[in-house]
């Protein structure tokens, strides 16, 4: 469709028609140009208005044309802003719903605007490490003034319309409709059509009276808030180009630091990940409109850490939800943490108190199986153990209602076996969450080989109602993100056998953008649930090598921030991680007694290997059909695992350093004598990649 014309008396009504959100797609910007053309030609016609159909005047560039030769063809955004611009009518822009990036350009480059209350108004650029390339940064300091423009653009977050309309000296909105929209607009366009000359934001002057002081502030100020990612400092200058340059040069100066961003590696990462996680949501042998079941009601086994924080991502959403212990005292105990998290959101003026009052009414508990059996939805999250696992779906098996969805929030262990403990193998997923559950943003859905297809399809459905990136994974042992990160553990493990005190790794890590290196992520974790799993592995893989040195930990009774000492000493109250001579003197030892003399290894060496070793499995995990996409497995270490937004997860990094490289790099460490030669053979599909100089992500 594009856009459509309508005539109402003596004003024409030109209406963004591209659903969605009325993205600017090239068929849109042609038929919009048209419109104004056959508008300005016809001589009854004495006013234009652009209106948006459906939920959106525009929500900008449309995405489905990102990087295509569709996105630049003529007229492209700004040759269509031009033509709107230069219009020898009066062009109103009537808002309503969202006028975001483009769509808010396209309306800055119209006489007048209009809006109706209630419209989300954003460049939201800087999130994909760009800037507005249509004007943006040079028209909304014009209209509503030089700091609250700078403020707009530099975080990307939606504003309220009437709060815009009420910003002092602002021109951005001429009037607020409460009404009919487009009845309200088209009345305002005969009241303005005779007046001349016509304005535009270009010609108004952008002041600061203090612009020097102000711009020099703000340099500071979002230097240091932005350190990864050159956007938002270029956005400062570039609005400050508004305040000291002439309409066209700075217009030229945007164009050019537009050019440049799209360009930088940061970028690149930032619109991957925006892409990834619309992709991980599609499944190719599910089809969209697969009918979903109904869940109204969710049950949770288990009050520990992780059935509560599960249990308030459905009461944040509304759901109903009852939790079953076994023994009174664990479910007091759980009730009384899910409050605690509650009433310090309130305390801090995060939830109001009325809203807390409505979620604790959602919540119901019982010691009985009995009860819980007409819930929609049932969801474990017991000890991680095969033997209590089987406990638990037996009973589920017996009391659950037909239909019912059955799942495990396991992170490692095999869904397949666990729905074999039922006589309903289709009703059983896995949804692994991750700790603390109400806070992280991943959810791991495991299809098992039975998993019916409107099972899968309900379950991401409701991942994304409760806020959720899901993420599908096949069935194998840890699944994408935990399978990975054992080589990633194993690695931390041989470096300090080596020669590195897990202070010099984390540092490494965390100088490389990790959210937390590998030994203070053990102390957070609880080192024994690591220790637990290796004991299980040297049973079931027993040629899997592994450093001893996490195990000496766990011997010492050094668990982590819950003991008070792990690899760090930690003080009671506080989380900060003091390097503990203790553990330095018994890594001393034990390499010692391995006869393996310590070396320097620099920080290159110990990021490569930590990240590389997630790549190579990343890759078996692809090439096995674990998961559906390489952009599927960065979106889980981007949610889950603290993995530098900016580098766009482990196989984007791995493109952007050219999987040639990443593959010599293999080789070089297949040679360390102290290191597990086999592990960094490349995988086939890394080698494959390699040699035909492609990428995971094309």
């Amino acid at each position: 469709m594009g856009a459509s014309y309508e005539v109402r008396g003596q004003v024409a009504v030109i209406t963004l028609n591209n659903p969605p959100v009325n993205g600017l797609g090239h068929a849109t910007r042609k038929a919009v140009a048209e419109g104004v053309e056959q508008a300005e030609n016809d001589a009854a016609i004495k006013a234009i208005v652009i209106t948006g159909a459906g939920r959106a005047f525009s929500g900008g560039a449309d995405i489905r044309e990102f990087g295509s030769p569709k996105a630049l063809a003529e007229p492209n955004l700004g040759s269509l802003i031009n033509r709107v611009e230069s219009c020898a009518k009066p062009v109103v822009a009537a808002i309503h719903s969202v006028a975001m990036g483009g769509g808010l350009e396209l309306a800055l480059g119209c006489h007048y605007r209009v809006t109706a209350p209630g419209a989300k108004i954003a460049l939201p650029e800087v999130k994909l490490g760009l800037l507005p390339g249509a004007g943006g940064t040079q028209r909304l300091p014009r209209a509503l003034g030089v700091e609250p423009a700078l403020n707009m653009i530099v975080s990307g977050e939606p504003v309220n319309s009437e709060l815009l309309a009420q910003v002092p000296g602002q021109v951005l909105f001429q009037k607020v409709i409460d009404g009919d929209l487009l009845d309200g607009a088209v009345s305002y366009a005969l009241e303005i059509a005779d007046k001349r000359p016509l304005p535009r934001v270009r010609d108004l002057k952008a002041q600061h009276p203090e612009a020097q002081a102000f711009f020099q502030f703000a340099r500071n100020t979002v230097g240091a808030l932005s350190k990864n990612f050159p956007a938002p400092l270029q956005c400062v200058e570039t609005v400050a180009n508004a305040v000291t340059m002439k309409f066209e040069d700075g217009m030229r100066a945007e164009r050019e630091a537009f050019g440049l961003l799209m360009l930088t590696p940061e970028s690149k990462a930032l619109r991957h990940a925006f892409f990834a996680e619309r992709a991980a949501s599609k499944i190719p042998d599910v089809p969209e409109d697969t009918p979903l079941r109904k869940i109204e009601k969710v049950a949770i086994i288990g009050a520990g850490t992780m059935g509560g924080g599960i249990a308030m991502n459905f009461l944040n959403a509304g759901i109903p939800v009852v939790i079953l212990e076994m023994k009174q005292e664990a479910l007091d105990r759980g009730l009384a943490t899910i409050r605690k998290n509650y009433e310090a959101q309130v305390k801090k003026g995060k939830l109001k108190e009325d809203k807390y009052v409505q979620r604790m009414s959602l919540l119901h508990s019982t010691l009985n199986y009995a009860d819980i059996g007409d819930a929609d939805l049932v969801i474990e999250a017991v000890f991680e153990d095969i033997g209590v696992k089987e406990q638990v779906f037996k009973q589920l098996d017996e009391v659950m209602k037909p239909g019912a969805i059955l799942a495990s929030n396991t992170s490692t262990l095999d869904v397949d076996k666990i729905a074999s403990f039922t006589k309903r193998p289709q009703d059983v997923i896995g949804t692994h969450f991750f700790s603390p559950a109400n806070v992280m943003k991943l959810l791991e859905v495991v299809r098992g080989a039975a998993t019916a297809k409107d099972v899968l399809a309900t379950v991401m459905a409701l991942g994304k109602k409760i806020r959720k990136t899901c993420v599908v994974s096949g069935v194998c042992d840890g699944f994408i993100g935990n399978r990975m990160i054992e080589q990633y553990s194993r690695q931390a493990g041989f470096l300090l056998e080596e020669g590195c005190t897990p202070q010099q790794v984390d540092k490494a890590a965390e100088r490389f953008g990790f959210a937390m290196g590998p030994f203070r992520m053990g102390d957070l974790a609880g080192n024994d649930v690591g220790w637990y799993i290796r004991k299980r592995r040297y049973l079931e893989k027993p040629d899997l090598r592994y450093s001893k040195t996490a195990d000496l930990l766990c011997e010492m009774g050094r668990f982590g921030q819950k003991t008070g000492a792990g690899w760090y000493d930690y003080q009671a109250g506080k989380r900060d991680a003091i390097p503990s001579k203790t553990v330095v003197e018994m890594i001393e030892m034990h390499r010692a007694a391995l006869g393996i003399a310590p070396r320097k290894i620099s920080d290159e060496e110990i990021v490569q290997r930590l990240v590389f070793a997630l790549v190579n499995e990343g890759a078996k995990i692809l090439e096995e059909g674990i998961a559906l996409r390489a952009s599927d497995i960065d979106m889980v270490y981007l949610t889950g695992y603290g993995f530098p937004l900016w580098r766009g997860g482990p196989m984007c990094y791995a493109d952007t350093v050219g999987l040639y490289n990443v593959v010599q790099a293999m080789k070089r460490f297949a040679k360390n004598p102290h290191d597990d030669g086999k592990f960094w053979e490349p995988a086939p599909l890394l080698a494959r990649l390699a040699d035909q100089d492609k990428s995971f992500n094309e």
